[in-house]
């Protein structure tokens, strides 16, 4: 065996497209070639251009998957991250709304509000919640830390900041077939008409977006050819299932959801909301306290034309067992996001109740060892930095 590097990312230099394909080019070479890759290599650039042309006109796109670029993208909207992040092909690194304190700077075009307000209105009790959720968790649990009381206020008030809101960056890496498929997906949902508030107000963002990536790796002839498009918006109901492969379908938030997109062995989809018969997410921490319950709801609803990320949606969820497992293995755990973590709970319960019902004994094999334990338990995993309140309460805790 042999190894050698034919190219690595080089930090700050962008990589001209006609390079890109010569790239592309040579990986096509190497499937029929009679000698070695340096005799591919040192063949004459108008060769490796015909061949270039004869694999796109072809479909043969995956050459063009070696060559990639790691885009930095700012003031992005959350949905806009997504739709990126759901389609599996790509590196991404994203600024934390957990642990970080967002721009609240929405803008809304639904119900005769003012846009500027609702921007005012937006970042206004996204800070009175941080606030308020200081007081309340400092007071339920004294004996966590300060700087961890701080995340996890900033973990909950970000449900009041829209998924339209330009406050996310994010670095991500695309190859060059990938992003000319994304720019194909923004044009294609840009083009087609729609009577919908969610998908009219993100049709703008999509057109910045494919204008953007089209000043880097535009190549018209690697658009995708098989009809498909963004995959986050469900176009029709999915049933539940459970076995080797499984399909289960839950209300979560926008954040939620975006948590678990990062599980690309798992795929997920989403139905788009309807502002006027929304419910939302209220922490745990909240619930005994219906004052402050109300409070929220009503801070919530006053939002609900902006889409804040605290609003519930219907998600299905579907992938392997295996792939599930995976899962667990990141979200059953003290230190995850509370709500994705007990829904991936709700999930092994349900696996667990079929499993037990039809006897499935390889299945029990499989997931039987994640009941009732959490990420640092499992016999595989040490943890360097141990959650607030310990593996005990990973699932009694309520912040």
């Amino acid at each position: 065996m042999k190894l050698s590097v034919h190219a690595s990312t080089h930090p700050g230099f962008v990589l001209p497209v006609s390079d890109a394909l010569l790239m592309s080019g040579h990986m096509a070479g190497i499937c029929y070639m009679k000698d070695d890759f340096d005799t591919i290599v040192s063949e004459p650039e108008e060769k490796t251009l015909r061949r270039v042309e004869g694999t796109v006109k072809s479909g043969h796109h995956s050459t063009s998957g070696h060559a990639s670029y790691t885009f930095i993208i700012e003031g992005m909207p959350k949905i806009v991250a997504m739709l990126l992040n759901n389609e599996h092909d790509y590196e991404t690194s994203e600024k934390s709304a957990r642990y970080t304190v967002m721009s609240a700077l929405a803008t809304i075009d639904e119900a005769e509000v003012d846009v500027d307000q609702a921007s005012v209105e937006e970042k206004r009790i996204y800070e009175k919640w941080t606030k308020i959720l200081e007081e309340v968790i400092s007071r339920k649990y004294p004996e966590i830390k300060p700087a961890t009381v701080n995340k996890l206020a900033l973990e909950n008030a970000r449900y009041f900041i829209s998924v339209f809101t330009p406050a996310t960056t994010m670095g991500h890496t695309l190859s060059l077939r990938q992003a000319n498929y994304i720019i194909g997906f923004c044009e294609s949902m840009v083009a087609k008409p729609s009577n919908n508030p969610f998908i009219n107000r993100l049709k703008p963002y999509l057109t910045d977006l494919a204008a953007q990536l089209k000043k880097f790796v535009n190549v018209d002839k690697l658009r995708d050819n098989k009809g498909r498009e963004f995959s986050l918006f469900a176009k029709r109901d999915r049933g539940v299932s459970w076995g080797e492969v499984y399909s289960t379908n839950y209300y979560g938030t926008f954040s939620q959801l975006a948590q678990a997109q990062r599980h690309r062995t798992l795929w997920y989809e989403m139905k788009i909301p309807t502002p006027g018969t929304a419910e939302y997410y209220v922490p745990p921490i909240l619930l005994d306290d219906d004052k402050l319950r109300e409070e929220w709801l009503a801070d919530m609803d006053s939002l609900r034309f902006n889409y804040p990320q605290g609003m519930l949606i219907q998600i299905n969820e579907r992938g392997t067992l295996e792939a599930f497992c995976l899962k667990c293995h990141e979200r059953l755990c003290g230190a995850a996001q509370l709500e994705i973590c007990m829904q991936t709970k709700k999930t092994l319960d349900h696996y667990m109740i079929d499993t037990l019902d039809r006897m499935d004994t390889d299945i029990y094999q499989e997931i039987g060892g994640f009941v009732g334990k959490t990420k640092c338990q499992f016999g595989c995993y040490t943890c360097d930095r141990p959650c607030p309140l310990g593996p005990k309460h990973a699932f009694d805790r309520l912040i």
